[in-house]
């Protein structure tokens, strides 16, 4: 019983940090995004361990919403921001590479 105090006790810290983490990459694309899921899965846990500890486990259901939605944050994150950004990388890749080579003058 003493552990399952501690680890209720421990779940506002831990979210508290990960929303504040949160925030404070929130000017980073790509770190908003993967925080915003860790956010998410410190939630679920949250959720599944109350229920383990008190609701005879019967709040796997809520838990799953989190864990989905830490997933979708992920899954479109990857599909449509960062396959954006690899194609614009590509794209100024193409423009370098097509650049006219600049003369190089010998001395004489």
């Amino acid at each position: 019983m003493d552990f399952q105090i501690l680890g209720v006790f421990m779940i506002l810290p831990t979210i508290l940090v990960a929303f504040f983490i949160t925030w404070r990459t929130r000017k980073i694309i790509t770190e908003l995004f993967h925080n915003i899921a860790v956010c998410c899965w410190v939630c679920a846990n949250s959720v599944w361990m109350i229920g383990e500890f008190f609701y005879d486990d019967t709040t796997r259901p809520y838990a799953t919403v989190f864990f989905v939605s830490g997933v979708l944050v992920m899954a479109y994150y990857y599909l449509f921001l960062n396959s954006r950004r690899v194609n614009q990388n590509e794209e100024q890749d193409v423009e370098l590479v097509s650049l006219p080579e600049s003369k190089v003058y010998e001395k004489v």
